[in-house]
């Protein structure tokens, strides 16, 4: 009769555990080197026990084939993340395209085209763009006329002030500037002379000419000299006028 089929389970008493381990993993590690005799194959094995003693076979060397066993598991990780980086271009190109689709449907509806399948609110929201577009649009026409006229009257007005300059300059070499004297009824006074001509037009002739080098002070009206000749004149009249009615009596 064959052997009956056992049950995997765990085996609950030790003992039994212990043997079951240590005849399985003998046959295990048997089974792993004349997989690798048999058919030419890097085989490597590694079991802890439930106590954590180490048992391992390598037919290349344990440390040769955990190496290439890492190779293998960073191509392989590097390999699914490029499918996944190419599975998500993929989804987002789809989702541009959509986009783009959706985009030029609303670009002519707003040429008036394609119209057919909008309802009556649609068709509103759609006058309400066309007419905030053309408000926008009207706008910024205007605020462009503004700069250029503000452009051109800027190049008007410079052309004008170069011109108006030119002309100044052509007139300065004309009339070279002459010193023009002061007029007759100007003249600078000390302020103290100035003060005396108030109190007194005889007083201020003396003055004139006790102080000649006060300081001066701008005097409206005829020269002092002149004011003291005339003076003079007025008495040397009134003493040749006295004089004379003298001798007729």
């Amino acid at each position: 009769m064959g052997r009956g089929k056992i049950e995997i389970k765990r085996i609950e008493n030790a003992n039994s555990r212990q043997v079951t381990f240590s005849k399985r993993r003998a046959g295990l590690l048997k089974k792993a080197q004349e997989l690798a005799i048999l058919c030419d194959a890097e085989v490597a094995v590694i079991i802890f026990s439930n106590t954590g003693k180490l048992f391992e076979f390598s037919s290349s060397g344990m440390k040769h084939t955990l190496s290439r066993y890492n190779r293998c598991v960073d191509s392989s990780e590097a390999a699914v993340d490029g499918r996944k980086v190419e599975k998500q271009e993929h989804e987002e190109v789809d989702i541009l395209r959509d986009e783009i689709t959706t985009l030029q449907m609303k670009q002519l509806q707003l040429l008036g085209k394609d119209l057919t399948g909008l309802g009556f609110k649609e068709l509103q929201n759609l006058e309400q763009q066309l007419n905030e577009g053309l408000l926008m649009v009207k706008e910024k026409k205007l605020l462009m006329e503004q700069l250029e006229q503000s452009r051109v009257q800027e190049q008007r007005a410079m052309l004008e002030n170069e011109t108006l300059r030119r002309q100044v300059n052509e007139l300065r070499c004309l009339f070279p500037p002459v010193d023009c004297p002061l007029p007759a009824y100007l003249e600078y006074c000390s302020l103290e002379q100035k003060n005396i001509g108030l109190r007194s037009p005889d007083a201020a002739c003396n003055s004139e000419i006790e102080r000649g080098d006060s300081d001066t002070t701008l005097h409206l009206g005829l020269p002092s000299h002149v004011y003291c000749k005339r003076k003079e004149a007025e008495r040397d009249t009134h003493s040749n006028n006295s004089g004379s009615q003298m001798g007729l009596l």
